[in-house]
């Protein structure tokens, strides 16, 4: 295991910058999920870590150690790709312990360190097989266990889970996240899937344009978040955001149309607030009180769950309910959000204090 420290780290291409400021501290043994939209530099960040590409300011520590001008391979750190990188001419065994086999080790040590890394990752049986002969999720197996083989200090994942379907990325991220409470090793994963940073990383590092927004662990990026793109970049269906002007103790959104919000919200009248609220904190009711009249444009049954589109003092908003709605597009509905659990943002889009 190992400890990871950027330090105000930047990256320019010619006048671009794509990383701006970056510092962050990865403790050892942690399962941390970079994400962020295309462009928000993630994976150059994955990059930077991994020596792939160079360092324009700032500096980059494994255990203390600055590592800036140090080569990739004496880095101890495993990367897998979203590709996977598999040799295709060579077996699943020898994919695995190629690596080994380039630093000199003994057949008979790097026959020991497959077979440890195959049982673990349940690939002792497709050891004779060649990459084209193996699934997608035996083919991210595979890149996983070369990785594993080499005993790094820190592994690097991009994106490695984007070429499975959905479901078998269900069943891999699981698969990944037993690995690494098993081996204890740190890790840094980028994805642009919030759900899978959600369920797998012990802390989420939320970027934009190649700046940090917020750190934090899962349940606290998606219950408080830092302002209103980590709001509704964390969580699916997204946050709603409702805009408008505070009034004693409600939102104006204009149109006579008045949300109530938390008596504990102290403002100045006048002031423009954004409610944030989730889609399953948001209540369907039948009665007049406390609620407000909306509009629906479309309903999703999924099964369990209803997913409702309606148009409030024109703004759009999901509902995720567990009532079965016989309604049609343009019909009324009338909604009670839960005020405990809204969410303010000013007019700078930081969160309220509430």
């Amino acid at each position: 295991m190992a400890s990871v420290g950027l330090r105000q780290l930047c990256k320019s291409f010619d006048a671009v910058d794509i990383i701006k400021d970056v510092t962050l501290e990865i403790e050892h043994g942690e399962f941390v999920a970079l994400v962020g939209p295309s462009g928000s530099g993630k994976s150059t960040l994955l990059r930077m870590i991994a020596g792939l590409e160079t360092v324009t300011a700032g500096t980059i520590e494994i255990d203390g150690r600055v590592i800036n001008d140090v080569s990739p391979k004496h880095r101890d750190i495993a990367m897998v790709f979203q590709s996977y990188a598999l040799y295709p001419h060579m077996t699943v065994r020898q994919n695995l312990g190629f690596a080994l086999k380039l630093r000199g080790w003994k057949k008979a040590e790097i026959a020991q360190q497959v077979a440890d890394a195959a049982t673990s990752l349940d690939l002792t049986q497709l050891l004779d097989r060649y990459p084209r002969q193996l699934s997608g999720g035996q083919r991210q197996r595979v890149a996983t266990g070369r990785a594993i083989v080499r005993n790094p200090a820190v592994f690097l994942f991009d994106e490695p889970l984007s070429n499975l379907d959905a479901a078998l990325r269900v069943q891999v991220r699981a698969e990944l996240r037993q690995l690494h409470r098993r081996l204890g090793v740190t890790a840094i994963y980028v994805t642009h899937d919030q759900v899978e940073a959600m369920t797998m990383a012990d802390k989420i590092v939320v970027l934009r344009d190649g700046r940090i927004e917020q750190i934090g662990a899962p349940l606290e990026l998606y219950d408080r978040p830092a302002n209103t793109f980590v709001a509704t970049f964390i969580g699916s269906p997204s946050m709603n955001l409702i805009s408008g002007t505070y009034r004693h103790g409600a939102i104006d959104l204009g149109d006579g149309a008045m949300l109530p919000v938390g008596a504990s919200l102290k403002l100045e009248p006048g002031a423009a607030l954004t409610v944030g609220v989730r889609p399953d904190h948001v209540e369907v009711v039948t009665d007049d009180d406390d609620s407000v009249e909306a509009r629906v444009i479309a309903l999703e049954p999924t099964g369990a769950e209803t997913l409702v589109m309606v148009e409030l003092a024109g703004t759009r908003l999901t509902v995720v309910t567990k009532k079965r709605l016989a309604l049609l597009p343009g019909d009324p509905i009338r909604l009670r959000p839960n005020l405990a659990d809204q969410l303010y943002f000013g007019a700078d889009g930081q969160r309220i204090m509430a």
